[in-house]
């Protein structure tokens, strides 16, 4: 497990901006290899888009064969209303670089059958070969994607109930009025991002440090779900200066540790975890 601290929001969201470029890069994909990516919504990921948006038009990346895989959408919200996360995900990120869109998966909130398309959405990420990285952000309570707190650490793609903490943070984007805020949503399971290859979760602000802390320094817990991306063999949590408020001093030292150099001129690093 690694954790990332950079000072401020817009230095995480370039860092993780630059992480997703360069193994999209080192992937080199093509037509017959495509790179997979699992991506979230909400305010967090949005400094992180707008880089990878940058990197796009400058010339430096291309989506052309990066296939996407969203980790929620509302049950019952219209697809085309300003707050379904098929919007935001146009919006603020697809319209703006060379994706096709046969190539971005969003759960459909609406389908006739929830179920079935949530086993569906998980028959999918199979076929494209599986999650090359997943990125992610999470809830004050620790929730990633819509896994509450009390969700199963091995779930799979599912409807799912929201929690009132979530809809009470939500309501901000609908008016402020509880009542317009979905109580309902599709969400892919914790197990289903465990399955990636790699994980990597943004977490920035006052307002998640006491989630991150959960995180990173207690135990495996399914009331903080975001906890079990401690046992992922590669994750790497990124995050700013804010969100470490709740971490020990002598974890944010190890973890800002430079590398070192050994006698024999080799570079290992004391922090960063491994």
């Amino acid at each position: 497990m690694k954790l990332i601290i950079l000072d401020h929001y817009s230095q995480a969201s370039e860092w993780a901006a630059k992480y997703i470029r360069n193994r999209i890069i080192q992937f080199n994909p093509g037509p017959e290899k495509y790179f997979t990516l699992g991506l979230p919504t909400g305010s967090t990921p949005l400094g992180c888009y707008k880089k990878l948006i940058e990197y796009y038009k400058n010339g430096d990346l291309s989506f052309k064969y990066v296939k996407t895989f969203n980790m929620d959408e509302y049950v019952g919200l219209p697809r085309d209303h300003p707050e379904s996360y098929h919007s935001f995900m146009w919006n603020n990120f697809f319209k703006h670089i060379d994706i096709h869109p046969e190539n971005t998966h969003i759960l459909d909130g609406n389908a006739v059958d929830l179920q079935a398309e949530c086993d569906a959405f998980e028959e999918k990420i199979k076929a494209a070969g599986g999650i090359e990285l997943f990125v992610g952000g999470i809830g004050p309570d620790g929730h990633i994607a819509f896994n509450e707190p009390g969700s199963s650490l091995v779930s799979r793609t599912r409807v799912k109930t929201l929690a009132m903490d979530t809809i009470l943070a939500n309501a901000r984007f609908f008016d402020g009025e509880l009542a317009k805020v979905p109580t309902m949503a599709l969400t892919v399971g914790v197990g289903t991002v465990m399955d990636a290859r790699e994980v990597m979760i943004l977490i920035t602000g006052a307002h998640k440090a006491f989630a991150l802390y959960k995180a990173i320094e207690e135990g495996v817990n399914h009331m903080w779900t975001v906890s079990a991306f401690q046992q992922h063999p590669r994750t790497v949590f990124v995050c700013d200066e804010d969100a470490t408020l709740e971490l020990k001093v002598k974890t944010v030292k190890y973890f800002k540790a430079p590398p070192q150099v050994n006698r024999k001129g080799y570079i290992y690093s004391t922090g960063f975890g491994i």
